[in-house]
C-alpha cells in the first residue's frame, strides 16, 4: 500500500527558542480507495503528523484549556490570529518577549491566520481598496490598515511556523463577476505577500522563522477555484489553503469547492482547508486529499454545553441528564469521561461554574484529535474507506 514519499523543502526556519530547521512536508502513505494521505510536516517547533486538526488559539490561548492540557492531548500545532494579536497586546510586545511561542509558553508549532476572515466578518467596520484593507477595531473603534506586506510583517514578528497570505474572503452568495473580482484581488495580494516574505527572508540571510501558505478563493464557482489554485502554484508557496468554504454555503458545496481546488494543487505540498468543520466532515475532507483543518466548533460548542461523542451530539443542559450517572461518551478515553458523570457536568453548566467549560472543551478537543489519530491509523492500515462510512453514519444527529 505504501508509495514512495514526496517531500518539499521551503527554505530555512529560525526561532529564538529552537535550532533552525527546514520546513519540510512528505507524503508517507496513501489510501487506495480515496485521495486520503498520511503525511509528516517538519517545523522549527516539532513534527506534525497529518492529517491534523489544529485547535484555534485566536488570542494566544485555546479558550478554557491550558497549554499543559493541550500537551496532554498531544496537540502538535495550534492556530493564532494576526488581527487579534495585532490589536492586543500588539506584535511589538510579543516580539520583545521572544515571539509568540515564548509569550504563550508553547514550544510546539503555531500557524497564524492573516486576519483576512476577521476583517471580512466586520462588513460595517472595514473598507477594501486595491492597496489595503482599512478597518475599525472591534475593541475601541480605532482605525487601522492592513496591507499584504504588513500582514506578513506582523506574522514574521510573531515568529509563526506557518504564516498565511492576506486574502479577500469571498462572501456567500457571490455571483461570478463579484467572485472573480475578489479572487483576482486575492491573487494580487498573494504575490505581494510572497514578495514581502522573500524580502524579509533575504534580510535575515535566508533564516526565516517559518513558511508561507497561499489561499485559494473563488466563492462557489469551481472554475474560479481551479483558476486561483493554478495561479497560486505558479507564484509558488510552501503550502496551499482553501478559504471561504465555511461562510454560509451548504456543506456539499463546500466539499465540491475543495475538490475543485485540490485537483490543481501540487501533491508534494500540504493542503489546508480553513474553518472546518463538524466531526462527520473531518474524514470527508481527508478523503479529498486534505492534510490540515481548523475550527472553533470543539471549543466554542464546549463552552456552550454542546458535546461531540461517538454516538452523536449531546446537549448537556437538557433535564434528562440531571441524574444520569453515565459519562458523556462511554467509549471515550479522555479523563473527563473516565471520571465525571453527565449529571455533574450538567450541574456545572447550569450553575455557571468555570470548571464545566473547561471539562466540556477538553472532551471536545480530545474527541477531535482522537478522531484525527484514528483517521491516520486507518489510512496506514488500509481501512480508511470503511472508517469513513461507519464514522459519518454514527456521529451525526443527537445522542438518543
Amino acid at each position: 500500500m505504501s508509495q514512495p514519499a514526496e517531500a518539499s523543502g521551503a527554505g530555512s526556519v529560525d526561532s529564538s527558542s529552537t535550532p533552525s530547521t527546514p520546513f519540510q512536508f512528505e507524503v508517507i502513505d496513501r489510501d487506495n480507495a480515496t485521495k486520503a494521505r498520511l503525511g509528516r510536516m517538519r517545523t522549527a517547533h516539532g513534527v506534525v503528523e497529518t492529517p491534523v486538526f489544529m485547535p484555534v488559539g485566536t488570542a494566544g490561548t485555546v479558550k478554557a484549556v491550558s497549554q499543559e492540557q493541550l500537551e496532554g492531548l498531544d496537540a502538535r500545532i495550534v492556530l493564532g490570529n494576526t488581527y487579534h494579536l495585532y490589536l492586543r497586546p500588539g506584535e511589538d510586545v510579543i516580539g520583545s518577549m521572544g515571539g509568540l511561542h515564548r509569550f504563550m509558553a508553547w514550544d510546539r508549532a503555531i500557524l497564524t491566520d492573516s486576519g483576512g476572515y476577521q476583517v471580512y466578518s466586520m462588513a460595517g467596520l472595514r473598507k477594501l481598496t486595491e492597496e489595503a484593507v482599512e478597518f475599525q477595531s472591534h475593541l475601541d473603534g480605532s482605525r487601522h490598515r492592513f496591507t499584504p506586506e504588513r500582514a506578513v510583517e506582523i506574522q514574521w514578528l510573531l515568529g509563526s511556523d506557518i504564516s498565511m497570505v492576506l486574502d479577500e474572503c469571498t462572501g456567500y452568495p457571490a455571483g461570478e463577476v463579484m467572485a472573480r473580482q475578489s479572487m483576482e484581488r486575492t491573487l494580487r495580494w498573494a504575490r505581494r505577500s510572497r514578495d514581502a516574505f522573500d524580502r524579509l527572508r533575504a534580510k535575515e540571510h535566508g533564516a526565516a522563522p517559518g513558511t508561507l501558505f497561499g489561499i485559494v478563493q473563488g466563492g462557489t464557482h469551481a472554475d474560479l477555484r481551479a483558476e486561483c489554485a493554478q495561479a497560486l502554484v505558479e507564484t509558488g508557496f510552501d503550502g496551499y489553503a482553501v478559504g471561504g468554504v465555511s461562510v454560509g454555503e451548504a456543506r456539499p458545496l463546500s466539499l465540491a469547492m475543495v475538490e475543485a481546488a485540490e485537483a490543481h494543487l501540487p501533491p508534494d505540498r500540504p493542503r489546508y482547508v480553513m474553518g472546518v468543520g463538524f466531526p462527520e466532515e473531518l474524514p470527508r475532507y481527508v478523503a479529498l486529499g486534505v492534510d490540515m483543518m481548523d475550527c472553533v466548533l470543539p471549543t466554542r460548542n464546549g463552552r456552550n454545553g454542546y458535546l461531540f461523542t461517538s454516538c452523536g451530539r449531546l446537549r448537556i443542559r437538557q433535564a434528562r441528564f440531571a441524574a444520569d450517572s453515565r459519562p458523556v461518551d462511554e467509549s471515550c478515553g479522555c479523563f473527563v469521561c473516565q471520571r465525571y458523570s453527565r449529571a455533574y457536568l450538567r450541574h456545572l453548566f447550569i450553575s455557571g461554574e468555570m470548571l464545566g467549560r473547561t471539562l466540556n472543551t477538553y472532551h471536545n478537543l480530545f474527541f477531535y484529535l482522537d478522531t484525527m489519530r484514528r483517521i491516520r491509523e486507518t489510512i496506514a492500515a488500509g481501512g480508511f474507506a470503511s472508517f469513513l462510512s461507519e464514522f459519518v453514519h454514527r456521529v451525526q444527529g443527537e445522542v438518543p
